[in-house]
C-alpha cells in the first residue's frame, strides 16, 4: 500500500470533520449561578412601618369659663409644677351661676373618686409586680437546667416588663388625678361664701406634670368654655412604638419578642421589645386601595436613654419583630426553590449536570428557606433557574460575588 501526502491530508480532513460534526450535534454546557447549602442561623421577622409616641400625655384643659390670656409657651420649652401655663379671667352670666357652681362641686367629688381610684390600681400594679417578679425568677432558675423553654422564658420577661411600666402609669395617674383636684377645687373658690356671683379674680394654671411642651392648642387670647383644650405636655424622653401589622402576621407576634428598629435616623439600628399586641384589629386602606385588618403592636425601647435622645413624638421608624429563630439550620437562598407537581423542588448540580431534586422546607424569611429534607450540606443548588433548563442539562457553574463572599465567610 502506497502512503502519500494526498493520503495524509485526506486523513486529517476526515478526523476534523468528525470532530466538527461531533461538536455540533453535543449539547453545549449552560452557564448557570448557584449557591451552596449551608449551615447558619435563621431569623424569620415581620417588617412594618411605626412611628414613636410619649407613653404618657397629658392635655391641660380650661377648668373653668372666661377669657385666657395668650400662653408665652411654645412647643419644645420645658416644664414643672411651678410653671404657669395660662391664666383665665372667669366670666359668665349670672343666670348660669347657679349652675356652674353646682357643678363645679360636681367636678370636685369626681376629681376625689379619681384619686382614690387611682391609689386602689397603684397597689394593685404593685401585686402584680410582686407576682411577675417572682414568676420571672422562677423560670430564670427553670432555663437553666432547661426544664421551661424560651418562649416561657421570654413571656415570663414580658410580663415582668410590663409590670414595670404599669407601675410608673399608675404613679402618672395618682398625679394627674390629684392635679385635676386641685383644680376642680380652684375653681370652686371661686364662688364667695354663699354669693352666687363668681370672683374677679384671675384662675392661673400651673403645669400638673415635669416634661416638655408637646403641642400648644390654644395661642391666641380669647373666651373659652369648660373643658376647652390649651395645651399638651409630655416626657419627650418616655417614648414608646406603635406598629400597625397584619392581623395574619399579629398572631404570630408575642409579648416579649425583640424587635430591631432600623432607618430611624441614627448610625445604628436600635433594640427595643413587644410589650402588648392590642386585642381588636381596625380596617385600614392600603396605597393599593385594598381594605386590610391590622393590629396595632406596642413596644419600648430596650436602650439607654442617651441612644434615643434625638427621637421624639410621631417619629417614622421602620420595625423588625421576630417571630421565630434558629440557632443552626441547613440553608438556601429562596431564589433556587419552585413548585413542581404541587411539592417543591430545585435544581442541584451533581457531575455538572442538572438533577431534579425534591425537598421538604422548614421556616422560611425574605431570602432564605430551611431544609429540612433532600438536601445535605455542601450541594450545589441552581439559582434562578430558567425555563430552558431540564433535568440532565449539562451546566458549568458560575462564581457570583455573593458566592464569594459566602466562601469568604466560610474560610474564616
Amino acid at each position: 500500500m502506497k502512503f502519500s501526502i494526498q493520503t495524509l491530508l485526506l486523513g486529517v480532513l476526515v478526523v476534523a470533520l468528525g470532530i466538527v460534526g461531533y461538536l455540533s450535534l453535543s449539547p453545549s454546557a449552560v452557564d448557570v449561578e448557584f449557591a451552596t447549602a449551608t449551615i447558619g442561623p435563621l431569623r424569620v421577622a415581620v417588617f412594618e412601618d411605626g412611628k414613636t409616641r410619649v407613653r404618657e400625655k397629658y392635655t391641660v384643659s380650661a377648668p373653668v369659663s372666661g377669657r385666657i390670656s395668650r400662653i408665652e409657651l411654645n412647643a419644645g420649652d420645658y416644664c414643672n409644677e411651678k410653671t404657669l401655663l395660662a391664666v383665665i379671667l372667669p366670666s359668665a352670666p349670672a343666670i348660669l351661676d347657679a349652675r356652674s357652681r353646682a357643678e363645679a362641686n360636681a367636678r370636685v367629688q369626681a376629681a376625689q373618686s379619681a384619686v382614690e381610684r387611682a391609689k386602689s390600681s397603684g397597689e394593685q400594679a404593685k401585686i402584680s409586680h410582686d407576682l411577675s417578679e417572682a414568676k420571672f425568677d422562677r423560670v430564670e432558675k427553670l432555663l437553666a437546667s432547661q426544664a421551661v423553654s424560651r418562649d416561657e422564658y421570654d413571656i415570663a420577661k414580658a410580663e415582668l416588663l410590663a409590670s414595670e411600666q404599669a407601675i410608673q402609669t399608675t404613679r402618672f395617674d395618682q398625679e394627674i388625678a390629684t392635679f385635676e383636684l386641685d383644680m376642680a377645687k380652684a375653681a370652686v373658690s371661686q364662688f364667695n361664701g354663699d354669693n352666687d356671683e363668681p370672683s374677679a379674680n384671675p384662675f392661673e394654671i400651673y403645669a400638673p406634670i415635669s416634661g416638655r411642651v408637646l403641642r400648644v392648642i390654644q395661642e391666641s387670647s380669647a373666651v373659652v368654655t369648660v373643658g376647652t383644650p390649651l395645651i399638651e405636655l409630655g416626657d419627650p424622653s418616655n417614648l414608646e412604638i406603635e406598629i400597625d401589622v397584619l392581623s395574619t402576621d399579629a398572631v404570630r407576634i408575642k409579648p416579649g419578642s425583640e424587635m430591631t428598629v432600623e432607618h430611624w435616623g441614627g448610625g445604628s439600628p436600635l433594640k427595643g421589645y413587644v410589650r402588648v399586641v392590642e386585642p381588636a384589629a381596625f380596617t385600614k386602606i392600603s396605597s393599593l386601595g385594598v381594605e386590610e385588618q391590622r393590629v396595632n403592636v406596642i413596644a419600648d425601647f430596650n436602650e439607654l436613654p442617651e441612644r434615643i435622645a434625638s427621637l421624639g413624638d410621631g417619629y417614622r421608624v421602620e420595625a423588625s419583630i421576630t417571630v421565630n429563630e434558629l440557632d443552626e439550620a441547613l440553608l438556601i437562598p429562596n431564589s433556587a426553590l419552585f413548585r413542581h407537581q404541587r411539592a417543591w423542588h430545585v435544581l442541584s448540580i451533581v457531575d455538572n449536570q442538572a438533577t431534579l431534586q425534591p425537598v421538604t422546607i422548614g421556616l422560611q424569611n425574605d431570602s432564605q428557606t430551611q431544609i429540612t429534607k433532600g438536601l445535605d450540606e455542601g450541594d450545589c443548588v441552581i439559582v434562578y433557574p430558567s425555563d430552558t433548563l431540564k433535568p440532565g442539562t449539562a451546566v458549568r457553574a458560575v462564581a457570583t460575588a455573593a458566592n464569594i463572599a459566602v466562601s469568604a465567610q466560610s474560610s474564616r
